[in-house]
């Protein structure tokens, strides 16, 4: 005779499958005969780099469903700083303190979806990924789109990592060639003070100030009143 947990789940699988095709997300069995052991499965979020990818879910449903959350992590392989790159642990309010025994599994897996629009990496699972998402969010999205190509079969639309990497290189290499051979600290002591990097390059051209093959030096007081002077338009 089913317990009234497995009849709970088979109502919230009949009601998923009614509604596959307006929500997206689906469950089932992996075994007929156990409703504990569950895959889930939904596709990625438009305007995303996870789009066009679909994405699997085991799920494991607790003896004390539904008032403890289903436990859930990714099978598909993911670079999103809430979801371990390594394991598929997710990092997720509502699969843990946040759950109510009200919500379903179908609610928890639209939970996923809705995780993949709206990354928080300043409470992440993954430190790595989070780290990149906060300093260079383009390589973050490139390398993203990357694993939904190669693990979740999303169609590519994005540059490749390597593309980007390229891309950052040749940036940070046109910005190292705007400061003509003087030290980048010595430029950004004037640009700190609110004056463009490239007029304070030309006051220290029209003033003479040596270059000291790059390095960072104190540069005497009458340079830098000469200095200010050219990027106040007093010279």
């Amino acid at each position: 005779m089913a317990t009234t947990r497995e009849r709970r789940i088979a109502k919230e699988l009949a009601d998923m499958h009614q509604d596959r095709d307006k929500s997206g997300v689906s469950a089932s069995p992996i075994d007929q005969s156990n409703l504990t052991h569950l895959k889930g499965t939904f596709p990625g979020p438009p305007d995303t780099p996870y789009a066009g990818g679909t994405y699997v879910v085991d799920i494991q449903i607790p003896d004390m469903y539904p008032f403890k959350s289903p436990i859930m992590k990714f099978d598909t392989k993911m670079w999103h700083p809430n979801i371990s790159s390594q394991t598929g642990a997710i990092c997720l309010d509502v699969l843990g303190n946040g759950w109510s025994p009200v919500g379903t599994i179908k609610t928890a897996l639209l939970s996923l979806r809705m995780l993949l629009e709206a990354p928080n990496p300043k409470d992440p699972q993954d430190a790595e990924v989070a780290k990149m998402m906060l300093e260079d969010h383009e390589y973050f999205e490139s390398v993203a789109h990357d694993w939904a190509v190669r693990y979740a079969g999303a169609p590519r639309v994005h540059p490749t990592p390597d593309q980007i990497q390229r891309k950052s290189k040749i940036k940070k290499d046109d910005d190292i060639n705007r400061y003509q051979g003087w030290n980048k600290n010595m430029v950004d002591r004037f640009v700190n003070m609110g004056f463009e990097l490239d007029s304070v390059v030309e006051a220290f051209a029209f003033v003479g100030i040596d270059r000291n093959g790059g390095e960072d030096y104190e540069m005497e007081e009458a340079y830098m009143g000469d200095v200010t002077a050219r990027l106040l338009g007093e010279q």
